[in-house]
């Protein structure tokens, strides 16, 4: 029982900081990098792109110099009408020191005109690698934590994401499902909504 408190534990501690914190920083590059255009032209109140991007790479560096941000996607589009933007097959990657590396893809990402939402659909995965250093405390390395879902909402503002669709959780040592799942990084609090199952397998204690 003790161990498997400490699964759920450990799924709590990392998804709301990892995830919010990645999809945060990507409404805020989308934000830097995509600006409504200055003038209307005849038909921009239609819901048609003005300006696009195809197969770009973005990479945002740290004051030393080393890659903190990158962001990868097959076609990127802004629409003026509501200045909203529209990524196929975005690929979004944070590096940071002391921390594993974090990792969020999807077939489709929409963020809204005024920056407040972000919509992720198809193959949503977010993956958090696996430690290699040294634990800061001492304590025993985490490995390669993922979850995987068909739609994901996050609201960078007040720190929240949730979905209405099946999603997995998995880590070295088991597997949680459910419908529907809600994060919340202010609280600390990451609540399955329904059908929740799960498999846990303690790993050997080391010697």
């Amino acid at each position: 029982m003790d161990r498997t408190r400490e699964f759920f534990d450990r799924l709590i501690s990392w998804s709301p900081v990892l995830l919010m914190g990645g999809l945060a920083a990507l409404t805020y590059w989308l934000d830097a990098q995509i600006q409504p255009a200055s003038a209307r032209r005849d038909g921009s109140t239609r819901h048609d792109p003005d300006l696009f991007l195809e197969h770009f790479r973005a990479i945002n560096f740290d004051v030393d110099g080393k890659p903190r941000e990158t962001l990868e996607a097959r076609r990127g589009e802004h629409f003026p009408d509501d200045n909203s933007a529209l990524l196929f097959e975005p690929m979004f990657r944070i590096t940071q020191p002391d921390k594993p590396p974090f990792t969020v893809t999807a077939d489709r990402g929409t963020i809204s005109g005024d920056r407040e939402h972000a919509y992720f659909t198809g193959n949503v995965h977010a993956t958090r690698d696996a430690e290699t250093g040294p634990s800061a405390k001492g304590t025993e390395q985490t490995g390669a934590i993922s979850l995987a879902t068909e739609y994901l909402h996050v609201i960078p503002k007040t720190e929240r994401a949730e979905t209405d669709r099946r999603v997995t959780i998995k880590e070295a040592r088991g597997i949680i499902e459910s419908v529907g799942l809600e994060l919340d990084n202010q609280k600390k609090t990451l609540k399955f909504k329904s059908r929740v199952n799960g498999t846990f397998e303690p790993q050997a204690i080391k010697k």
